[in-house]
């Protein structure tokens, strides 16, 4: 049921979005950096907000931690559509999503250590999903691999319902986009994995030793994270700021090797699957 109702949430608001974009001219314009070649509506990540909200507002009894995910999910989603209508300042955006990973990470009660690593965590993967969405239904596909492994560690409703909507909206960006997630979207979907994730795994988390706490949180990251980290390590290595953009990242290159965003996407979504996998063998029974 859950699983129904989500992918057709997805797939039934997602050319609304399209209108919306038409509207008000949240248009991705191709530059030198972009694979596309067309101008492309964005901003699809809104049925998504509003679909989570939904469930968070059926399921906030049940789940009381999905009201802090929802408040850190709506500054995360505004802040990014915000930006897909007009650039805003990258450090402000870091500023924002920190606050909304503290928003989830300190009702926890980790410990001080464990905690500052899990905001760090949650925002970078929400930075990091926003990064690696440069391809048709790659961001995607990431996300429902990684709401596969939600369902496996603990969260299974939010896991089927946020997969199955994100496979509705799969159906307009991939393999032919007819609209694009946007810097909103991308952003909202790596802050709910990381949110959910740290809000079922916590208590193991801050059990584990620092070293095995870093490899798990680095392989349920998967590709994005670790893609992210080696784009800033070049960056500032090469003396840039490493919020500056460039076409080197992984799915550039595998896309300028096999010619086909079908395959690119297919690697990469298997690299995803390969580290989470081994995410779940480290995982405590």
């Amino acid at each position: 049921m859950f699983m129904l109702a989500g992918f057709f949430w997805g797939g039934l608001t997602a050319p609304i979005s399209i209108k919306l974009a038409g509207i008000y001219g949240i248009i991705d314009v191709p530059d030198a950096r972009k694979i596309h070649t067309g101008n492309m509506p964005r901003g699809a990540g809104i049925g998504l907000w509003l679909g989570y909200m939904l469930m968070a507002v059926l399921m906030s009894d049940s789940s009381p931690s999905m009201r802090f995910i929802a408040t850190g999910a709506t500054v995360i989603f505004l802040c990014g559509y915000l930006d897909d209508m007009c650039s805003l300042s990258p450090y402000l955006r870091l500023a924002l999503h920190i606050m909304a990973s503290a928003l989830v990470v300190v009702p926890l009660n980790l410990g001080f250590m464990a905690s500052v690593i899990a905001v760090l965590w949650v925002a970078g993967v929400t930075s990091a999903y926003n990064l690696i969405d440069g391809m048709n239904g790659l961001c995607i596909s990431i996300f429902i691999a990684s709401s596969v492994a939600l369902f496996m560690t603990g969260h299974s409703y939010a896991g089927i319902y946020m997969g199955a909507m994100a496979l509705g909206v799969l159906c307009w960006n991939f393999p032919s986009a007819q609209t694009f997630l946007g810097d909103g979207g991308s952003t909202l979907l790596g802050y709910l994995f990381a949110a959910h994730f740290l809000t079922v795994s916590g208590d193991n988390l801050s059990q584990m030793p620092l070293p095995l706490m870093l490899g798990v949180l680095a392989l349920f990251g998967g590709v994005p994270v670790i893609d992210t980290l080696t784009a800033f390590t070049r960056r500032i290595l090469c003396g840039k700021s490493p919020f500056y953009p460039d076409k080197k990242h992984l799915h550039h290159i595998l896309i300028s090797l096999t010619g086909s965003n079908v395959i690119t996407v297919t690697i990469i979504l298997s690299l995803q699957l390969f580290m989470l996998a081994w995410g779940m063998r480290l995982w405590p029974r």
